[in-house]
């Protein structure tokens, strides 16, 4: 059988984690299986389906690497099919017109939940033997219902959760077509996955009630259901509903925090999968070894600083042709020009150790980028002093007399002037963090002059002495 699997969002705000975990299990399948994978957009409710939110669903998607094998199909545009088949369903006797008035349901509905009865349309005007029917009103235009099965069961074999069974009698007439004519979702959803041979549909269990009705339209059309695996919610660390603060961001909100892509995708992969007890994976590994067997059925945990674990150690180990472009992108959102400074790799293997994120590294290294308008006002209190000022002196005068530049020669300069001054390293260090970076926390002080330059390190050294100059 050949594989294809399929994301279908509707475009009604940003591609959220929960999103990106089912088109990232989709995405894993079709690969693992040979198969292919579809980008479909569910835009048929037209008050809420914006332009921006289809924007923000292909950013998400290009950013995490999960490409449609085909090409983006759009709801909207496919009325005229959905048109073809209910007009076919209406000639097969598997859907009716339903001339029932908002009133009439209302009060209906009213009187089953005094009843205590399950609310649901009663098929009175539902096509049977025997039955006569009245005559359609004047002026009514009608919505489409399915004629669903009133018999036996639907069996759903879910690749996750196991056997769910569901008698058709708990199913009412589900309306397939409004009465301006535009569709529903349950009917397009199935005509899609029909015309594009969706082998496997894989989506949050917040769509377990839909499966039934839909599985039997399939069957109306005479065609067998695809398989369904209905992927568990996430809960925040607490248990409660995930939430903002718990990370219920869109995708891109997490780029915004510096993370990267295939970082991303390792937590995401590990919210309900495992592979024994292999925490960190290649996209290649996701691939290989991607399947249901051991996708829990249990709702997963979203864990923060997990996320950021996971971040930190793909950001110590990532090749920099992954890193870099990430960096760049970093860098210019602060309106820092990458050019302005040291080659972007070096200040990533300077600087990966020891930042979480790529936020964290592009907010610590502006000061390679550009210049500084201000020290850190705790650590300048504390380094830029009288007491330093002679070492700063002494500092502009080695440093500047260096023959060559680069981190052996610096350390020998910081180093000499320490003995001279006879004082720990310590004590010539922070001056000199503070001076160049404007804060007390940089890369190993030789490796930081290094990457600045001479010439921008011996006038800020110069400008930090006129700084305590001034509050001497």
């Amino acid at each position: 059988m050949s594989i294809v699997t399929r994301f279908a969002p509707s475009p009604t705000g940003f591609l959220h984690i929960g999103g990106a975990r089912t088109a990232l299990f989709s995405y894993l399948y079709a690969r693992r299986r040979g198969g292919r994978f579809l980008l479909r957009i569910e835009d048929t409710d037209r008050e809420r389906s914006t332009q921006s939110a289809v924007d923000a669903i292909f950013e998400g998607m290009a950013w995490l690497g999960l490409k449609s094998d085909f090409e983006i199909v759009y709801q909207t545009q496919r009325f005229d099919r959905y048109r073809e088949v209910i007009a076919q369903m209406l000639e097969a006797g598997t859907a009716y017109h339903c001339y029932a008035s908002k009133e009439e349901l209302d009060a209906l509905r009213a009187q089953q939940q005094a009843n205590r009865e399950k609310p649901r349309y009663d098929g009175r005007w539902r096509p049977e033997p025997g039955k006569t029917l009245p005559a359609p009103p004047d002026g009514v235009k009608p919505v489409v219902r399915f004629r669903n099965p009133v018999d036996g069961d639907v069996v759903i074999d879910d690749l996750i959760k196991g056997r769910i069974t569901v008698a058709n009698r708990e199913l009412d007439d589900l309306i397939i077509a409004r009465a301006d004519g535009t569709p529903t979702y349950n009917f397009c959803v199935v005509v899609d996955d029909l015309d594009m041979g969706i082998s496997h549909v894989i989506r949050g269990d917040d769509h377990v009630n839909n499966t039934p009705r839909q599985m039997n339209i399939f069957r109306a059309l005479g065609a067998e259901p695809p398989a369904y695996a209905h992927v568990s919610m996430i809960l925040g660390g607490d248990g409660a509903k995930l939430s903002k603060r718990h990370g219920a961001l869109g995708v891109m909100e997490y780029r915004a925090m510096g993370f990267l892509p295939e970082a991303m995708l390792n937590y995401l992969v590990r919210l309900g999968w495992s592979h024994g007890d292999q925490e960190l994976f290649t996209r290649e590994e996701m691939e290989r070894y991607f399947d249901f067997d051991h996708v829990s059925s249990a709702p997963a945990r979203f864990d923060m600083e997990k996320a950021y674990w996971v971040n930190h150690q793909y950001l110590k180990t990532a090749d920099l042709a992954v890193v870099e472009p990430e960096f760049d992108w970093h860098l210019r959102r602060m309106n820092l020009d990458p050019a302005a400074g040291p080659a972007l790799s070096e200040v990533i293997l300077a600087q990966r150790e020891r930042c979480r994120t790529l936020l964290e590294m592009a907010e610590k290294s502006a000061f390679l980028y550009s210049e500084i308008e201000s020290y850190n006002e705790k650590d300048a209190s504390k380094h830029l002093t009288i007491a330093a000022a002679d070492i700063l002196k002494a500092l502009i005068e080695r440093l500047g007399a260096l023959p060559v530049w680069d981190a052996e020669a610096i350390h020998g300069a910081v180093h000499g002037v320490a003995e001279m001054h006879g004082v720990g390293l310590g004590k010539v260090a922070q001056p000199i963090r503070v001076a160049v970076a404007g804060m007390a926390v940089s890369p190993p002080i030789d490796e930081t002059l290094r990457l600045l330059g001479r010439d921008r390190t011996i006038m800020r050294l110069g400008a930090a002495l006129n700084h305590i100059g001034l509050r001497a």
